[in-house]
């Protein structure tokens, strides 16, 4: 086999390996292809040009695979490769002496059945018992529960 395709397949080998260590980790079947798709290069070189030339081809590329993979892991280690922002969203905190059964107040975007609501002067995320609110509807609290505040459209009974 020439010594081309040869090459082509080791270095296709090391870049699915490159592939599955950078880019998709965790898949570990591009990586068993391209460890396959190696292994078979190393194959054809043994049977094509001897066992001196074959094991020259074994330990550059053992080398080569050992060197990506430190490169990859050092990569990511360093955080070049993650996401390092922090979510600083809460949950709908609920004091109960700001919202209390019977309070009123102002849909604030449309309830579908969840969204806000003004209610004495505070925006809360509020849901509705399943029905659909249009915003700028008067809601009134039916029932507060945990960190949920249920309503339901004013003068509805």
């Amino acid at each position: 086999m020439s010594w081309m395709v040869i090459v082509v397949l080791i270095v296709v080998g090391l870049g699915l390996i490159a592939i599955e260590v950078l880019i998709v980790p965790g898949t570990t079947f591009v990586g068993i292809i391209g460890a396959l798709v190696m292994i078979a290069g190393i194959y054809f070189t043994y049977s094509s040009y001897g066992a001196t030339i074959g094991h020259y081809t074994l330990g550059g590329v053992t080398l080569a695979t050992i060197l990506l993979t430190i490169a990859g892991y050092k990569a990511f280690a360093s955080g070049k490769y993650s996401v390092n922002k922090v979510l600083q969203g809460k949950v709908n905190v609920v004091e109960l002496e700001k919202v209390k059964v019977g309070d009123t107040g102002m849909a604030i975007s449309a309830l579908r059945p969840a969204g806000k609501a003004k209610i004495n002067d505070h925006k809360f995320e509020v849901t509705t018992m399943g029905e659909f609110i249009d915003t700028q509807q008067e809601v009134e609290v039916i029932r507060v529960t945990g960190n949920k505040i249920f309503v339901k459209l004013l003068n509805q009974t």
